[in-house]
């Protein structure tokens, strides 16, 4: 029994004195309160329980997400929920424990990202928050943020503005200025069918126009008597009965009857 105890408590000793570093994670010893400078990576790592503990820091890309009241031009609150997408340098790990702690994110992330963007916010309206400038409106938060942290050994590699919820008098005057554009890309597209086939009226018109117009330059008095002799030569060679008055000139058929 005394050797199985013994077994136990040698095996306890080793447990405790191992810590389990996972992947996307880094270890970095603290003695006494003071941080080794060496940055250990996934694995077993061997430390001595009664002396020392493993703070395990993530280096992978960490989503934090935060619900804030962003200010906006005209002076609304804007409730929104954004992600922030960051990650940490390895080597930067110790300073990062030694000079702000564990509690980085709060410390740190959290308070940066609130200043930023409150202040780029405050620059644009808030209609301009739920339509194509969203996007601009973020690069310029990560912008702000990646300023003042990256010197820290933190990377701001997204800012996602999930969730904008304006205000319901300003959500129907934007729904109302929507539906108007709407309205008004319709009927410029109506008007816009009518020109065109005004416009082919026109041409037509112009087109037939200037047919006639040709027709009756050509139709000179020499081509109509020679039409005329045409016609009263076909007439001549006819086997059936007719009466032919003429000028000498021009034929005109005016009575015809079948035999």
């Amino acid at each position: 029994m005394k050797n199985i105890s013994l077994i136990l408590t040698v095996l306890a000793m080793l447990v405790s004195s191992c810590a389990v570093v996972r992947q996307g994670e880094v270890g970095v010893k603290s003695k006494f309160g003071k941080l080794s400078p060496d940055v250990a990576d996934a694995g077993l790592v061997g430390f001595n329980p009664f002396t020392s503990r493993v703070i395990k820091v993530p280096i992978r890309t960490v989503n934090q997400e935060v619900k804030l009241n962003l200010p906006s031009k005209e002076g609304l609150t804007i409730d929104s929920e954004i992600s922030i997408l960051y990650s940490i340098e390895k080597q930067q790990v110790p300073f990062i424990l030694e000079d702000v702690g564990e509690d980085y994110e709060r410390v740190l992330i959290l308070n940066v990202f609130r200043s930023a963007a409150a202040d780029v916010t405050a620059q644009y309206m808030a209609k301009d928050m739920h339509s194509g400038m969203r996007s601009e409106i973020e690069k310029n938060i990560q912008d702000r943020m990646h300023e003042s942290l990256r010197p820290r050994g933190f990377v701001i590699e997204r800012v996602l503005m999930k969730s904008i919820q304006l205000p319901v008098e300003l959500s129907r005057a934007i729904e109302r200025k929507l539906k108007a554009e709407q309205e008004a890309q319709q009927m410029e597209y109506v008007l816009d069918r009518e020109r065109q086939e005004a416009e082919r009226r026109r041409i037509e018109a112009e087109g037939t126009r200037d047919a006639q117009k040709i027709l009756a330059e050509g139709l000179v008095r020499e081509i109509i008597e020679l039409r005329s002799i045409e016609a009263f030569r076909e007439l001549a060679n006819s086997p059936n009965a007719k009466i032919i008055i003429t000028d000498g000139k021009t034929p005109y058929l005016i009575n015809s009857d079948n035999q």
